[in-house]
């Protein structure tokens, strides 16, 4: 996973003034998995990456890699 969606979410949810602890809770994920999300773990699971992006709005889908 990019990091590049944890800083975007890290950055909404300062933007919304919520920490961590009660942004988990607002999307119904653990606190740990927040940590690890925003800090650009690699192996977070996309249906829980998308609880949290519906906080704002956004979800994560399949994009079609254009052929080189």
């Amino acid at each position: 996973m990019s990091a590049s969606i944890g800083i975007f979410i890290k950055e909404k949810r300062k933007q919304l003034k919520l920490t961590q602890p009660e942004m988990a809770e607002r999307a119904g994920v653990g606190l740990r998995f927040v940590r690890e999300l925003e800090q650009g773990k690699q192996t977070v699971q996309l249906d829980k990456v998308n609880q949290v992006l519906s906080l704002f709005g956004s979800e994560l889908g399949v994009i079609q890699k254009s052929e080189s």
